[in-house]
């Protein structure tokens, strides 16, 4: 249990934040158990989603000395927890309605029905940037020519072989973009906001791609 006693301690702490929020915008203890209810929920399918996340971390970490897992799962853990699941709903918010950060954090707090309309009114972006994000790693995966195990078998193996072929992902998800812009049925504004999402979560996949390369370089690296 020693090994999960800071993450015991964050939990109760995050509740208790939950508890205490609850209890400020419900006027009472009728809105604690709600709040308590959904922040625990909301815990248990965060973990339960990472697992694969850990497992992949696992794999990269055994070969990493003290210094590098450190420097791994710091930046990994800000640019997850903070940056992805805290600051970017944020910035879409902020960006959709040109309003400052600061404004936005205010409104999720203290008016979250109109924050969460925003969001919604931005579900077009959301889901370019994340699907081109995922759809990129399952390319990553699909056009691996160094994996020996392939599910799908013959047709696995074969797409695996485009491996070989530089930059084989963006070209596919690049061409993706470019059908699903020209033959959603939506206005044109929202097939350009589409389009560019897309093209950011490219972007993201690359630079988290490239940052993956680097810390690969540091394995076994003298601390």
């Amino acid at each position: 249990m020693h090994i999960f006693k800071f993450s015991i301690v964050v939990t109760i702490f995050c509740l208790g934040l939950a508890a205490a929020w609850g209890y400020h915008t419900n006027g009472g203890f009728s809105g604690v158990w709600s709040s308590v209810s959904i922040a625990a929920i909301l815990g248990v399918m965060e973990v339960s989603l990472s697992f694969d996340n850990a497992v992949v971390n696992a794999s990269i970490l055994k070969e990493m000395d003290a210094k590098w897992r450190q420097i791994f799962l710091t930046i990994g853990i800000l640019v997850a927890v903070f940056g992805m699941r805290l600051l970017f709903p944020i910035l879409v918010v902020a960006f959709a309605t040109d309003q400052s950060m600061v404004d936005v954090s205010q409104l999720a707090f203290n008016h979250p029905e109109v924050y969460s309309a925003h969001l919604h009114s931005s579900h077009t972006a959301i889901a370019a940037f994340g699907g081109t994000f995922l759809f990129m790693i399952f390319l990553s995966f699909l056009f691996d020519e160094g994996k020996e195990l392939h599910w799908l078998g013959v047709a696995e193996e074969k797409l695996a072989e485009l491996g070989k072929v530089d930059s084989i992902g963006i070209i596919v998800t690049l061409f993706v973009l470019i059908i699903l812009q020209a033959n959603l049925p939506l206005p044109l504004e929202q097939k350009m906001t589409m389009f560019l999402a897309g093209v950011s979560g490219l972007m993201l996949y690359i630079i988290v791609d490239s940052l993956g390369s680097f810390f690969e370089a540091g394995r076994g690296c003298p601390s």
